[in-house]
């Protein structure tokens, strides 16, 4: 597979495939078959799958409610224990979210939280430095300088080999790069043909060498009939190329900016081998400004 660069000269540098793997989907509607999800990360390492996203306010919310908060973790962790390729991955995770009961999310970035969260995820992942370390998602009401430094004084605690940022606008990447300069290596935003508006986002990361991880990149696809409805070109596309719809989102995304590196979810072997491959799938300038226009 094709890699795309995370990170920079002070952090070092890491080429992972072109294609990641969000973890969410394992456990997020209720645990799945342990063999199946094996075979999930078994066939995304295959494929050339390198990164793998989880966050510890992942798990199965609506059966544990607040109880559910690491779950994810832990399980992602097994799994790669279990297949022995701790070496073969990147694995990212998040913290600043939480869980509620009833399945709910809530919001604390609070300093204390904050440092907490990066010693569970520490202790749940079984490492002694989390590789990427990401802010879930900026709290309502509370000054985005004051996360920042927060921020900041993890990245210098050596705890975690780089920062990233997630659910954030232009204006707050720019405010926390300036504070962390290289520690921030990355932007995980939703982006797909059907959620465009973090254009904006990839062009700031472009700017500053920052990856940007396209979460939910196939959202809005559907079924055959509501791809062919609300978004023809792409359908078009594929049966043109004899590829799924779902690669050539992903191979559009790609060619938004060399930074994209989308992480669809997967909870089957053979959705992330048919994501991966979107990888090897170059489009043309004309189907690119076709997908563009969808």
């Amino acid at each position: 597979m094709h890699t795309r660069r995370i990170g920079n000269g002070t952090v070092g540098i890491d080429e992972v495939g072109a294609i990641g793997l969000g973890c969410m989907t394992f456990d997020q509607t209720g645990p799945q078959p342990r063999e199946q999800l094996l075979g999930t990360v078994r066939a995304a390492l295959d494929a050339g799958v390198t990164l793998l996203d989880t966050a510890d306010a992942y798990g199965p919310g609506e059966q544990l409610g607040a109880a559910c908060q690491g779950e994810n973790e832990k399980l992602v962790a097994s799994l790669l224990d279990e297949l022995g390729v701790r070496d073969q991955v990147r694995l990212a995770t998040k913290g600043g979210c939480t869980r509620t009961d009833g399945g709910g999310w809530g919001r604390d970035s609070s300093p204390e939280h904050l440092r907490q969260a990066v010693d569970d995820s520490l202790r749940r992942l079984g490492v002694e430095q989390l590789w990427l370390w990401q802010h879930h998602r900026p709290e309502d009401g509370r000054d985005w300088s004051e996360t920042v430094g927060v921020l900041r004084e993890i990245a210098d605690s050596g705890k975690v080999r780089a920062v990233g940022l997630s659910n954030v606008d232009p204006d707050q990447i720019r405010a926390a790069h300036a504070v962390l300069g290289d520690h921030l290596v990355s932007v995980q935003n939703q982006f797909s043909p059907a959620f465009r508006s973090s254009r904006p986002e990839i062009d700031v990361c472009d700017e500053l060498g920052l990856a940007f991880l396209a979460w939910s990149p196939l959202g809005g696809l559907g079924d055959a009939k509501s791809l062919a409805d609300k978004h023809p070109a792409f359908a078009e596309v594929a049966t043109a190329r004899g590829v799924s719809a779902q690669q050539v989102a992903l191979a559009w995304e790609l060619a938004q900016a060399p930074v994209v590196i989308p992480i669809p979810g997967a909870k089957r072997a053979s959705s992330i081998t048919d994501s991966a491959a979107a990888a090897d799938l170059e489009l043309s300038a004309d189907e690119i400004a076709r997908l563009d226009r969808d």
